[in-house]
């Protein structure tokens, strides 16, 4: 399963597509974002997904982790919102 890298210029909207795509097929999906503006976006997204996806059914649970990434050869810490369905 990929990780959907959401920043803070990411439309929610294509992302909770992405998303609701991802759990339909897997169940479950991982969100890392880095820095607030990002953060803002998946939770918004995830809000969205779960219009779409409550529909058929799906209730979603979520719950973030800190994570430490390398971007361009610097180590930041991002937060990655586990996601699954309920």
């Amino acid at each position: 399963m990929d990780i959907l890298r959401v920043g803070s210029s990411s439309d929610p909207n294509k992302v909770a597509g992405a998303l609701a795509g991802t759990i339909r097929e897997h169940n479950e999906a991982e969100i890392q974002t880095v820095g607030a503006g990002a953060l803002n976006q998946a939770i918004k997204a995830i809000a969205i997904a779960r219009g779409f996806l409550a529909p058929s059914g799906i209730e979603l649970a979520c719950w973030p982790s800190f994570v430490d990434i390398e971007i361009d050869g610097n180590e930041r810490t991002a937060i990655r919102l586990s996601v699954r369905v309920r």
